[in-house]
């Protein structure tokens, strides 16, 4: 018997719940195209799981510009990014310089580096915690 066959949805889908359930985009690109068995066979695989993430709404859901998570674990990201990840408008301020100073620090613990924040912005709220204790 013949195993089934995977698509590349499905690796987009693996790359998402290996990266802990959401991600950036650069994270999923680099994630999606390690998955054995897929074949991608295009010169512009981003291109293609961009179009993925934004294509299948019954599988992935933005959370905010260019940061991607799986909607059977929707109310858990909700919960570490707020309500914003609901109903995104163009109007709210979603791009906030303690959001993406964030993300900089969560990266940067990711890959071990020594991560810095200024006293001024210490106290500042990420995913539910501070900017200085903002688990990895």
């Amino acid at each position: 018997m013949r195993p089934a066959r995977k698509y590349q949805y499905d690796a987009v889908e693996e790359a998402l719940q290996r990266l802990g359930g959401y991600a950036a985009l650069a994270d999923i690109y680099r994630e999606a195209l390690k998955t054995p068995g897929i074949e991608w066979g295009t010169q512009t695989p981003f291109a293609s799981i961009r179009r993925i993430v934004q294509k299948m709404p019954d599988r992935f859901f933005r959370i905010r510009s260019g940061v991607w998570g799986l909607v059977d674990q929707r109310q858990r990201i909700e919960g570490l990014f707020g309500a914003e990840a609901e109903t995104p408008t163009p109007s709210q301020s979603e791009f906030t310089h303690t959001f993406y100073q964030g993300l900089v620090v969560e990266l940067g613990k990711l890959k071990q580096y020594q991560t810095y924040v200024p006293a001024q912005d210490k106290n500042r709220s990420f995913k539910g915690a501070t900017l200085v204790r903002s688990p990895t």
